[in-house]
């Protein structure tokens, strides 16, 4: 089980964040970004999860810069209020955010980000735009096909569902040609197939995926002690 934190960013803004530590010795840090939905029940049990893999792990509140404490469900009307909250959200502030995140871990060895959805996209990005991660893993981010072009400055490894409606197979595939390095699985699930509380999750691809993630992860991350 994980505890609220506080953190600042390096204009000052303070958020909120969720942190969750290993029971025995930490294998290094894990940055998890939350889908648009916010730091819920999802992302803080993902949280947990890699906690309990042996990592430092927290889940920075990217959302907290318009208003805090923003968590919502899957409902439609969910839907559509955190659509209009990642709306209002700056790109550059998420990534000043998720770089406070990452000097909080930095004691821990290694960090790696790791992120679902609209996370998803900022994980990639924060490998092309931020310095200091060992390893970026996105689940499902729908701006990467945008990002193509740009140079991960650490490994990569990066999750699509081919019956993910918001993200056609053609972005996928145009992703794959311009990131040859980069290690692309792609699962037949559909959008956020990894969350337990959607109607389109997919236990399979989800166990698939998470298999994926923490093998990457033990290849690409080194603690302190290590």
């Amino acid at each position: 089980m994980g505890t609220n934190i506080t953190l600042t960013s390096a204009d000052g803004f303070e958020f909120s964040a969720y942190r969750a530590e290993p029971d025995g010795p930490s294998k290094g840090g894990v940055v998890v970004v939350q889908e648009i939905f916010g730091v819920n029940e999802h992302i803080r049990d993902v949280t947990d999860r890699f906690a309990a893999e042996g990592y430092v792990a927290i889940a920075p509140a990217i959302f907290d810069r318009q208003g805090p404490g923003f968590e919502i469900g899957y409902e439609p009307d969910d839907v559509a209020t955190a659509k209009e909250r990642v709306g209002r959200g700056d790109f550059d502030d998420f990534l000043r955010d998720i770089a406070a995140t990452r000097n909080a871990l930095t004691a821990e060895g290694s960090v790696a980000i790791v992120g679902y959805c609209l996370g998803g996209s900022l994980a990639f990005a924060a490998a092309t735009r931020l310095a200091g991660f060992d390893a970026a893993v996105g689940y499902y981010g729908g701006r990467i096909h945008a990002m193509r072009s740009e140079e991960p400055r650490c490994p990569v490894q990066l999750h699509f569902g081919t019956e993910d409606a918001s993200i056609p197979m053609n972005e996928v595939d145009e992703v794959v040609a311009m990131q040859p390095t980069v290690d692309v699985h792609i699962h037949n699930a559909g959008h956020g197939f990894n969350c337990d509380l959607r109607a389109s999750y997919s236990p399979d691809a989800a166990a698939t995926a998470w298999d994926a993630t923490l093998k990457f992860l033990a290849t690409s991350i080194t603690p302190t002690h290590g």
